[in-house]
């Protein structure tokens, strides 16, 4: 039997006001004055002073706003790839990601194709990539994702909804600052939350799991619990325990996988461009018959924080693009056999998906 290397975030720091430490963090890693750091940085902090100002620019470092409306496209990153090489005729010291799933997985994807020749849609999929990334950092500044901590990046391209997976995607670095997701909307933070969450229960039941995977699970999946079912934390403890609730749930599908919601959702958010952690909630809330107790705490979370899932967002697809959501939900094959097992084909029909899919 062959046990899989996993590789590691290699260095980590958390704490409230972490962030501070950025600048003595990268600076060992910078290059020279025409090698700048490029930071992508969620547009909602876009006139945040208070944040921005905390980014210390020296030499040609740049700062570019990363629109969050819509999930992360390969022709999106192949462009700022391009604007990279064209403007500074070298690779840059390092590539930092401050803001939620979608930034780390822009970061993540810079960073990787900045060293891997062709289109990132190419290189969607798992273990296609085959050179080192560049230094790169991962600053969450909303927990739930796990993509802080996953070797993956969720990307849209022309013909699918697929990371590039491999063992070179994984950040160098990664600052946990809780005190960065203050602010965050209720229905964000519920929805992102729920994200790990889903995390959690679609590891905890596939038949991927081992000991490693179920050992993370399990904390992410109690930490996600304490969090919206009870009162017993104040504001900042909340934070605290779901930014750590987000890396073990990111940490628990590494070694193993996610599931029925992920593969779905990836068909929702493919055709419909739902964002993710909305998408897993709108499919989970109809799969009691895969994850019947997940479901259940999934309703009585959702209850408590008075939380209300879009209706009917399928009710009006044609018959093709029902079938297109489909499409993209079976090729994710991983997903279905952690979920199902090794005979999921003959488990799962093109009709209960469609099924599915008209209930949402």
């Amino acid at each position: 039997m062959i046990y899989r290397n996993y590789p590691m975030v290699s260095r980590v720091v958390f704490g409230r006001g972490s962030f501070n430490q950025l600048d003595e963090i990268i600076a060992p890693k910078r290059q020279g004055i025409n090698a700048p750091f490029i930071f992508y940085v969620d547009d909602v902090f876009k006139g945040n002073y208070e944040l921005i100002s905390r980014i210390k620019l020296s030499y040609k470092d740049k700062i570019i706003y990363v629109p969050t409306t819509e999930e992360p496209k390969t022709s999106q990153i192949d462009r700022y790839v391009e604007d990279i090489i064209v403007s500074y005729r070298a690779l840059p010291s390092g590539i930092i990601g401050i803001g939620g799933g979608i930034v780390m997985d822009v970061a993540k994807a810079v960073s990787l194709m900045l060293t891997n020749k062709g289109e990132s849609k190419d290189y969607q999929g798992w273990d296609l990539i085959k050179h080192p990334a560049v230094y790169h950092v991962g600053i969450p500044t909303i927990s739930g994702t796990g993509a802080e901590v996953s070797r993956t990046t969720i990307l849209t391209g022309p013909e699918r909804k697929l990371g590039i997976n491999s063992d070179y995607t994984p950040f160098d670095q990664v600052i946990l600052d809780p005190e960065l997701t203050q602010g965050v909307s209720k229905n964000q933070w519920f929805y992102t939350g729920m994200d790990c969450f889903v995390h959690c229960v679609e590891s905890l039941n596939g038949t991927y799991l081992n000991a490693f995977s179920e050992s993370y699970g399990e904390k992410a999946f109690q930490l996600c619990k304490n969090i919206f079912l009870t009162d017993n934390y104040t504001e900042q403890e909340a934070q605290d325990k779901l930014m750590m609730a987000s890396w073990h749930g990111g940490m628990s599908i590494a070694y193993s996988q996610v599931g029925v919601a992920h593969a779905m959702s990836y068909g929702l958010s493919y055709l419909l461009g739902v964002k993710h952690g909305i998408g897993n909630c709108i499919v989970f809330n109809h799969l009691s018959d895969y994850y019947p107790e997940g479901v259940a705490l999934f309703k009585k979370m959702k209850e408590k924080h008075g939380i209300k899932l879009p209706q009917g967002i399928c009710s009006n697809l044609r018959e093709d693009q029902l079938n297109t959501m489909i499409n993209v939900a079976l090729s994710l094959e991983p997903l279905w056999e952690n979920a199902l097992g090794k005979d999921w084909k003959s488990i799962i029909t093109r009709e209960k998906l469609m099924t599915l899919y008209k209930k949402m």
